[in-house]
Order: C-alpha cells, then sequence, then structure tokens
C-alpha cells in the first residue's frame, strides 16, 4: 500500500474508548499466511492476548487466509490496539506478514454488535471455504 493511501485510510479516524468498530488488516501482497495451521492459530490466539486487551476488548473475529476482520470495543488507542495485534502476530509468525495500515468501521450506537458479528463469523461461508461454519475453526464471538 502507497503511503498516500495509508495517509487516506488515517484521514477522520478517531479513538473513541467504550464505542465499537470493525477492523479488518489485510496481509502483504494478499499473501496467503493464514492458511497455515500454525500461523492461523497465532492470529486467533493474538486477539486475546493481555497487550491487546488493554487497548480492546475483541467482541468477534474471523481469521481469513490473507486478512482477519475484529469487531472490537475499544479501551484505549485504535491505531494502538490494531499495531500491538499485527506486532504480536508477526512477532509469532516470524515474518513480515502485514499490509500497512487498516480499514476501520466505527459503528453508529444504532448498529447492532450481534448482527455485525454474524456478518464477520460468516465470512468462510461467503468464501466457498466451508459449507458449515462449525467446521472452519478460526473465529469466535462472545455470544457463544
Amino acid at each position: 500500500m502507497s503511503s498516500h493511501r495509508g495517509h487516506a485510510l488515517r484521514r477522520g479516524r478517531c479513538s473513541l474508548p467504550g464505542h465499537g468498530y470493525l477492523i479488518t488488516a489485510v496481509t502483504q501482497d494478499r499473501r496467503r499466511w493464514f492458511e497455515d495451521t500454525a500461523n492461523a492459530r497465532a492470529a486467533a490466539r493474538s486477539f486475546y492476548a493481555d497487550s491487546v486487551a488493554l487497548e480492546a476488548e475483541t467482541l468477534a473475529f474471523v481469521v481469513m487466509p490473507d486478512h482477519v476482520h475484529w469487531l472490537l470495543i475499544l479501551n484505549g488507542d485504535l491505531s494502538e490496539a490494531v499495531r500491538r495485534y499485527k506486532s504480536l502476530v508477526t512477532h509469532q509468525v516470524g515474518a513480515r506478514l502485514w499490509q500497512r495500515g487498516f480499514h476501520d468501521h466505527g459503528l453508529r450506537r444504532e448498529e447492532d454488535l450481534r448482527r455485525v458479528a454474524r456478518y464477520i463469523v460468516a465470512n468462510p461461508l461467503r468464501a466457498g471455504l466451508v459449507d458449515n461454519i462449525l467446521d472452519y475453526p478460526y473465529w469466535d464471538a462472545v455470544w457463544l
């Protein structure tokens, strides 16, 4: 991603503790790092790491082959939460795997967190990775 595009992703971004955000982080060149089981497990575990939890409470996530979706309630700074998550996964995988920046959608109060979580969790179904979401191991939601 060019620095110009990265700057465009940050324009208008604000960190509002207590608010919900949907985050999408993509691997560099869309490389399918998370087809590897160890890498996918590291990415999934990292949502619950203490260092990440200081900045954000994870409500739902899915780890796709070349990106992650993360629904969170912000405790601190949004960019710092994503930085900590990406850094932890990078360290565990042992390679630079992330595209610069991330996409965020600040949820409006009227948006239903469960509806957004269902959308996130259904990604492997829409992508044709599985026919039943229970057959896909790299997702979670607090409402289970």
